[in-house]
Parts: C-alpha cells; sequence; structure tokens
C-alpha cells in the first residue's frame, strides 16, 4: 500500500497525487482510500476503493464545510463518488479515524494546504447546497414542524419504500433467527428479511402478550405492518396513528384489500392528539422506531401519553434507537434523512419512559439485528437502482445509498444501537400481571 509519510509534500504532481499527499498526512500517513481526480490522474492503494473527484466543486464545498456536511453535499450533488464498495470504504475512513484521530495542522500546514488549493483552482464562492436538502422552519418539534419533519422523509412515494423494503413494509430493525452468514437458509433464499420481519411482529406481539379481541394502539405506525400483522394473525383490533399521509393511504389500501376495516383502524393524528377511547384505555401499545423523532423536549410528554392510554396491567413497548452520546444522528442525517431526530443512550430513554408510572420488565439489545436488515435494504437498492431514480431522481436515490451504507455501519461498529424496551403499568394492588418467565411469552 503506497502512502505519503506525515507532514511532508507528495512528490508525485499530478492533481490526485496532491490531493492524496494532503489526504495522507491528514491520516497520519496512511491513505485510506484511492483517489482519481477530474483530470483522469489516480494516487493511492491499488487495492482500495476509488473516490473520484469529478470536479474542483467538490472540494470548494469541503473549503467551506470540511467535515461529514461538506462530504454529503458533494455526493449528493455527484460531484464526488466511490466505485467499488461504498461501505467498505467508510469503514476505512471511521477505522484510521479511531486509530489515530487527525491532528491540527500546523501554521505552516495550513499555508501549505492553501498554496495548493489556489493552484488547483479550488478556492471560490461557497457552492449553493443541493435543492433535497431539508429546509424547516418554526419551533423544533411543535406539531406544524415535526409535521414537516415526518413529511420529508416519509412522504416521498410510497413506491420508493415498496422497492426498497419488505412485503410487510416494515421500516424498522428486523428480528432474525440467527446471523445470515451462518444462517443455511439465507444462503439458499429460503430465509428473507421478509421472514425476519414477520419475525419481529411475532416478538413483539407475544411480548405484549396480545390475545383476540385486545386492543391494541401503534403510535407512529408506518405503513402499518404491526396492526396489520397484529389484526391477522392475533384476532386484535388495532388502531395505527401517524402524521404522514402517504402511510395512511397505504393502510387504508391494504385494509380495504384484505377486509380488515373491522379489526383496523389508522388515523392522521399526532400522539399527542391521541384521546382516551370511550371504551377506556388500551389493553396494549407498541410505539417502533418512531420515538426518535419526538425530541427530547417533547419525551416527557410522549411518556405521559404511552402511560395515559393504556391500562392497569397492560403492556408497552418500545423499539428505540440509541446513541451514547451525540442527540442527533449527523450532519448528513439531519438535512437529508431524519431532520430533527433525537437519540440518546438506552437506559436514559428507559429511564423517562419509565417516569409517568411504568414499570421497566425487560430490555434486548438488536444491535446486530440492524446490520442485517440495512445490508437487505441496500441490495434491493442496488438491484431496483433503475425503478428508485425514476421516482425520485438520482440525487434522490444517492441519498438513500450513503444512509443505508453509513447506517449500516454505524450499528455494525457499535456507534449506534436498538433495543426494545418492554413495560407493564402495574395494578393499583402492584400486580403486573407478567408471566414467570420469558418462556412464557
Amino acid at each position: 500500500m503506497s502512502s505519503t509519510p506525515q507532514n511532508r509534500p507528495s512528490t508525485d504532481r499530478s492533481v490526485a497525487g496532491r490531493l492524496a499527499g494532503l489526504v495522507g498526512e491528514v491520516f497520519g500517513g496512511r491513505l485510506p482510500v484511492r483517489i482519481r481526480a477530474w483530470d483522469g490522474s489516480e494516487a493511492g492503494p491499488v487495492d482500495a476503493p476509488v473516490v473520484v473527484l469529478r470536479s474542483r466543486t467538490a472540494l470548494r464545498r469541503l473549503l467551506w464545510d470540511p467535515n461529514e456536511l461538506g462530504l454529503a453535499r458533494a455526493y449528493v450533488a455527484g460531484e464526488i463518488d466511490v466505485e467499488g464498495d461504498l461501505a467498505e470504504g467508510l469503514s476505512r475512513v471511521w477505522s484510521l479515524v479511531r486509530e489515530r484521530p487527525p491532528a491540527l495542522p500546523t501554521v505552516r500546514d495550513q499555508v501549505r494546504w492553501a498554496r495548493t488549493a489556489v493552484r488547483l483552482g479550488i478556492v471560490g464562492r461557497r457552492p449553493a447546497a443541493p435543492p433535497e436538502e431539508a429546509v424547516l422552519s418554526g419551533e423544533k418539534h411543535s406539531t406544524d414542524r415535526d409535521s414537516d419533519a415526518i413529511s420529508y422523509h416519509y412522504d416521498q412515494s410510497n413506491d420508493v419504500y415498496q422497492a426498497l423494503l419488505d412485503e410487510h413494509m416494515a421500516y424498522s430493525c428486523a428480528y432474525f433467527r440467527e446471523d445470515p452468514a451462518t444462517d443455511p437458509g439465507a444462503a439458499d433464499g429460503s430465509y428473507t428479511v421478509t421472514d425476519a420481519q414477520r419475525d419481529k411482529l411475532e416478538l413483539v406481539c407475544r411480548k405484549l402478550g396480545l390475545e383476540p379481541g385486545m386492543r391494541l394502539l401503534d403510535v407512529g405506525c408506518g405503513w402499518g405492518s404491526m396492526i396489520l400483522y397484529a389484526a391477522q394473525h392475533h384476532g386484535v383490533h388495532a388502531t395505527g396513528v401517524t402524521i404522514s399521509a402517504q402511510q395512511r393511504d397505504h393502510i387504508e389500501k391494504v385494509v380495504a384489500e384484505r377486509g380488515l376495516a373491522d379489526r383496523v383502524t389508522v388515523r392522521l393524528q399526532d400522539y399527542r392528539d391521541v384521546p382516551l377511547p370511550a371504551e377506556g384505555p388500551y389493553d396494549a401499545i407498541s410505539s417502533i422506531e418512531m420515538s426518535e423523532h419526538v425530541g427530547q423536549e417533547q419525551y416527557p410528554v410522549y411518556a405521559d401519553t404511552l402511560h395515559r392510554l393504556v391500562r392497569p396491567g397492560g403492556r408497552v413497548l418500545v423499539q428505540a434507537m440509541s446513541h451514547p452520546s451525540a442527540p442527533g444522528g449527523g450532519a448528513f442525517i439531519e438535512r437529508y434523512v431524519a431532520p430533527d431526530m433525537h437519540m440518546r443512550p438506552t437506559w436514559q430513554t428507559a429511564e423517562m419512559l419509565a417516569r409517568p408510572g411504568l414499570e421497566l420488565r425487560d430490555v434486548e439489545s438488536i444491535r446486530e439485528h440492524y446490520d442485517w436488515t440495512v445490508r437487505a435494504w441496500a441490495q434491493r437498492l442496488e438491484d431496483r437502482w433503475d425503478d428508485v431514480t425514476a421516482i425520485i431522481g438520482e440525487a434522490g436515490a444517492r441519498i438513500w445509498r450513503l444512509y443505508l451504507a453509513g447506517g449500516g455501519l454505524t450499528f455494525a461498529e457499535n456507534r449506534m444501537g436498538v433495543d426494545q424496551l418492554l413495560f407493564v403499568k402495574p395494578r393499583p394492588d402492584g400486580r403486573s400481571d407478567m408471566p414467570a418467565t420469558r418462556r412464557r411469552w
């Protein structure tokens, strides 16, 4: 593997050679990727993914935003690309950053880098952000802004999600019976992400103790995978609430096709506006990867809502992503995927949900399962690339590619987690009505 010694200019005077020298300095003399510049020149290790710089504008963005946002904008705009495995390229960079965090450049380095930027014609006005970037207004996590944030990502097109997701239209972490790398069913195609999503839905139903005739509320119901499955396979009366009009429309269509109108109801409604039913509180509540959109300030309201709407002895299951420190998903996620997302360590989420009076009974980490889930989505994206680009354009498809490649790595490398947290609302005498062991779920 070729590399450039730290703090020493590259002897390769081509555009790619100059850039490889600078990148190598930042990473302590090691270059994690190969670089191909707009003039056709190449430099870097021959066995690494190739970063293709299609124009000077990509680097101009990095001068103005030398961070994740600058890279994301250049990638979405098609000014920078990656040949080879995008996830592998991102992993190599993250590995070097963890092993040796980039040191701050000296004044001499900064002057030399500035001269190189001028010679390469990189210096110029700040490029406009790609038009696909989310721009929200209003008070954060107000009902109007939350509606806009959800609509930005979830109302793109039901056709897109049907192309990317499984038959259940489940846009959340699946539950695999074992590691797909060692599962014979995964190898021969007899066990797919559709089966893993079914197993996740069944697990949630069992944890909630669902029985025929019970009333289930699913808060943030997505495209209805939970309420449709619970109604069909466990005989419950299921109500789902969402603030995405396209999700609501999809569920109503499926309900009509399957003849489930007497058992499934979906409402276009904010969780803060869900009323207590005339029949009394619900027997069980699920909320699967919706709470990330609630926000820190509104989370007590969310927790109070779950507590208020479930009966004594009823169970609540929240499947939630976690982050050990950073509350959001990063600049790229905030601008191009899930604006206003908020995460926290699992223990903090559990504490906030328990505060109104819910008792925490079980926590199950399924972090690795998200890596496997995202890999399946990413493969479907590549298999149906032309279909997706026809619906949302090249830039939209590139957003998904970068999102899935980076997202899978965050779970695989333990930079994010996902857990199922099971609560019960104790009866006044303290009884939980929970089974004695997990085996009885």
